[in-house]
């Protein structure tokens, strides 16, 4: 009597919706909401060079994507947080995107980046340090452009254009990503 009680504890427990994912200590909540829309998790993945770890992240859209082209093309707001693992000065962080948006970005669409990547580094230059256990969101606000935030405080006004979210989700999902396997796991693989 007891053995199936168990068994449908069990079943039930486990149909249960998950609220967060942690990896490596960091929580990501299964949904967020942004811009008036409720956007779910689509994956989770860690940064890491050899033994060194350095930030866990998580990106949210409004559908689910397993390819790069599906996650840039999902519609309506997206977010990538990126929660440290240790302190890094801004001028690295800021070095770090700039690489990863010329390594990602065809050569012709740089120049229509360019201003606004100085306008998006000022931004980052302007934290000072990200520490350890930070949270850095990019987010995309549809009409409105790419908003910074740390430990959910804006830091200035969005940067218009779809064109340089999508420049800077390629860091992590595009051809030459930042590392393959967080990419992986942006795009729904089990980290």
């Amino acid at each position: 009597m007891l053995k199936p009680f168990l068994t449908l504890v069990l079943v039930l427990a486990a149909s249960l919706p998950v609220r967060s994912r942690t990896i490596e200590g960091q929580p990501y909540e299964e949904q967020v909401q942004l811009a008036g829309s409720t956007l779910q998790l689509n994956g989770v993945g860690l940064r890491q060079a050899a033994w060194f770890k350095g930030y866990a992240a998580g990106l949210y859209l409004t559908r689910k994507a397993t390819t790069t082209a599906q996650a840039l093309s999902a519609p309506g707001p997206k977010r990538l947080q990126i929660r440290m693992l240790v302190d890094v000065d801004t001028v690295e962080f800021s070095k770090s995107f700039n690489r990863g948006v010329k390594r990602n970005t065809p050569p012709a669409q740089l120049p229509a980046l360019a201003e606004r990547m100085q306008a998006f580094d000022k931004l980052i230059l302007g934290m000072g340090k990200v520490k350890t256990n930070d949270a850095v969101d990019i987010d995309l606000l549809p009409g409105r452009g790419v908003l910074l935030s740390l430990n959910g405080q804006p830091r200035g006004e969005p940067i218009p254009g779809d064109d340089l979210y999508a420049a800077l989700l390629r860091i992590f999902l595009g051809n030459k990503p930042s590392d393959p396997e967080l990419k992986q796991g942006l795009l729904g693989a089990a980290p």
